[in-house]
């Protein structure tokens, strides 16, 4: 693979403050970055909503979701402003939980090439959709690669610990070598002997740690849900990765939506990576 620009972000979508605005901010920075993959984490939809037209479902690959596509789910809002922008995508979208009582949360993937195929992995010990801590990971295939959207849970919850999460992934992933992992992964890359460590040590590449040109790398600068009682203070963390399974030569690792590359959208920023 070469000449290509893969994205992830955690949206935090349709619950963050001024959200008609950024999601305009988020697809103008589509349009000019144009990444071949964008992996996207909480992308909510309203429960009551109406269902989305099947019409405007254009490039729409279905995962076997039980939950359907709604008509202000955040991935396929981004997909028909592209369109509208004459750049069209392929996605898919996973209902995974139900969110703050009121909104389907869900995980997308977005890829600029056909997708061939699609797998919806069970991360989490619950299967149950009303309970917050339900995990899943989706995975589409383009061309020989697997690319996963994942959100994973924290190092030491004690009902859902990352530990598990991670075996459960390494598991759905074995035997497949061209594959990466793009996401939220709730761990902390400077926390010692945890799941970054874990990742690494299962012989995962951080492309981050790869890049030739990067940044900071730090995808959240502020106590946010989920860290609130892990956290006493603010402090800046690097938990959204862009792992792959295979050293690759990666030219660029930079945050993205920071309000220095593109204005913030979400409660974190994203992580763009060139190869």
């Amino acid at each position: 693979m070469f000449d290509i620009k893969l994205l992830t972000l955690n949206t935090h979508s349709i619950i963050e403050p001024d959200y008609e605005k950024k999601l305009e901010f988020f697809v103008e920075a589509i349009e000019r970055e144009r990444p071949d993959i964008i992996a996207l984490q909480e992308v909510n939809q309203s429960i009551n909503s109406d269902k989305a037209d099947k019409n405007l479902l254009i490039g729409y690959y279905s995962c076997n979701s039980a939950i359907p596509v709604r008509s202000d789910n955040h991935a396929y809002r981004v997909v028909n402003l592209l369109n509208e922008k004459g750049i069209n995508y392929n996605w898919t979208w996973l209902g995974i939980k139900k969110g703050y009582d009121k909104y389907d949360e869900g995980l997308a993937l977005l890829s600029l090439e056909p997708i061939t195929e699609t797998k919806a992995v069970r991360l989490s010990e619950t299967h149950d959709y009303e309970n917050w801590k339900t995990r899943k990971a989706l995975g589409i295939k383009v061309n020989d690669e697997w690319y996963y959207s994942v959100h994973f849970s924290w190092w030491n919850d004690k009902d859902e610990p990352f530990l598990m999460q991670w075996a459960r992934m390494m598991k759905a992933t074995e035997g497949t070598e061209n594959v990466w992992l793009m996401g939220d992964f709730n761990n902390s890359a400077e926390a010692k002997n945890e799941g970054y460590d874990v990742m690494r040590n299962f012989g995962w590449y951080d492309t981050f740690s790869l890049a030739a040109k990067k940044d900071s790398g730090y995808t959240v600068e502020n106590i946010i849900d989920g860290w609130k009682e892990r956290l006493n203070k603010p402090e800046k963390l690097r938990i959204d990765f862009i792992m792959s399974k295979k050293t690759k030569y990666i030219s660029s690792s930079h945050t993205i939506f920071n309000g220095i590359n593109e204005p913030v959208v979400s409660d974190h920023y994203g992580v763009i990576c060139e190869l």
